[in-house]
């Protein structure tokens, strides 16, 4: 294990730049566990944090994640607009899979105050309200950790479709485990590890964020077709740059 010192900037460093080189060169021909165990355990013991929405296909990730340490910090972005049946998924999956650390995260009081007295800026300025309620919560929840670990998909979107398995972003390296699954490989691993199912995905919801944002999907529809419906915007701002943008 090397211990990294987190940079707050933009650019990344030719020490940041080197060590991404070696990193995707260690989780080549890795599987996702194996990349979380280069993750989790190898290069970043007790450094990294696993964000997750415990949306509509988390429990994969989550359950690979406690196979290698059920200790890891688990960040769960509680905007405050989210579905009663995510919160209720979070509890159920945090208790059957074992997790030991789950952090809920929110927008600062004084923000939602000051930028959304009424709760209503998501009807106004959508990428507004994600910046208060996501990014920034987030922002600073990461601010100690070298390394994060999310659950994204190429197949998600189309600004997804390049992925790489390891990124460098906001100072810190990111780790995509899923990267190369697609909707099938996901199914089967839910449905043979008889891991619980996220209650709105049977309801028309393949893809689950906040209650004002979050539409149902009709048969046949895009992934994402239910996000930001009628709105240019299919991410909410966390997960933004790819191959060491920093952006």
């Amino acid at each position: 294990m090397t211990t990294y010192t987190v940079v707050d900037s933009l650019t990344p460093t030719s020490e940041a730049l080197a060590r991404l080189k070696d990193l995707r060169g260690k989780v080549a021909g890795c599987d996702a566990l194996g990349i979380l165990q280069i993750a989790l355990k190898d290069e970043f013991w007790r450094q990294a944090a696993v964000v997750s929405s415990f949306g509509a296909e988390s429990a994969v990730l989550l359950h690979l994640v406690a196979q290698v340490d059920p200790n890891t910090p688990v960040l769960f972005l509680n905007t405050g607009k989210l579905f009663g049946e995510t919160l209720r998924y979070r509890d159920r999956l945090q208790e059957q899979l074992g997790l030991c650390d789950v952090r809920s995260i929110g927008p600062n009081p004084r923000l939602r105050e000051e930028f959304d007295p009424e709760g209503t800026l998501w009807s106004r300025d959508a990428d507004a309200c994600c910046d208060f309620r996501k990014v920034q919560p987030l922002r600073q929840a990461l601010s100690k950790f070298g390394a994060q670990i999310t659950g994204r998909k190429r197949f998600q979107t189309g600004a997804r479709a390049n992925m790489e398995r390891v990124e460098f972003f906001e100072g810190r390296f990111r780790f995509n485990p899923l990267a190369d699954w697609n909707q099938a490989m996901l199914n089967q691993y839910i449905e043979t590890r008889a891991l619980p199912v996220h209650p709105l995905v049977d309801d028309g919801y393949p893809s689950i964020g906040c209650v004002p944002c979050t539409r149902r999907v009709a048969p046949g529809g895009g992934y994402r077709d239910g996000r930001w419906a009628g709105l240019d915007k299919d991410e909410c701002g966390i997960h933004l740059g790819v191959d060491g943008e920093g952006i």
